[in-house]
């Protein structure tokens, strides 16, 4: 029983890290206003509340910005983002074996 529970926890960990890493993705494109972050990214599901792990783990920034806030992707979150990027003798690999 406790093997799945860890198993569940794991895979919930692995769902909440590939979201958050979707909306740092998005974020890097450029700077977003808070209500297009919340228009974008509100879920109704309180288990897959991206913004907000993404925030609590100082991913995001946000800024005061004339009659509102800016939310753009923090320092942290570039490097989350370039450790998580594939290396280009992978990509290589990848586009060699398409062809």
């Amino acid at each position: 029983m406790a093997n799945i529970a860890v198993n569940a926890l794991v895979v919930d960990t692995l769902i909440v890290d590939t979201l958050i890493r979707d909306l740092l993705e998005w974020l890097a494109r450029r700077d977003r206003s808070y209500e297009e972050v919340m228009g974008a990214w509100r879920t109704s599901c309180p288990k897959l509340p991206r913004r907000e792990h993404a925030n609590d783990r100082g991913l995001l920034e946000s800024e005061e910005a004339g009659r509102g806030s800016v939310v753009k992707v923090s320092a942290a979150g570039r490097a989350l983002l370039e450790r998580n990027r594939p290396s280009r003798t992978a990509q290589r690999g990848i586009a060699g074996r398409a062809r």
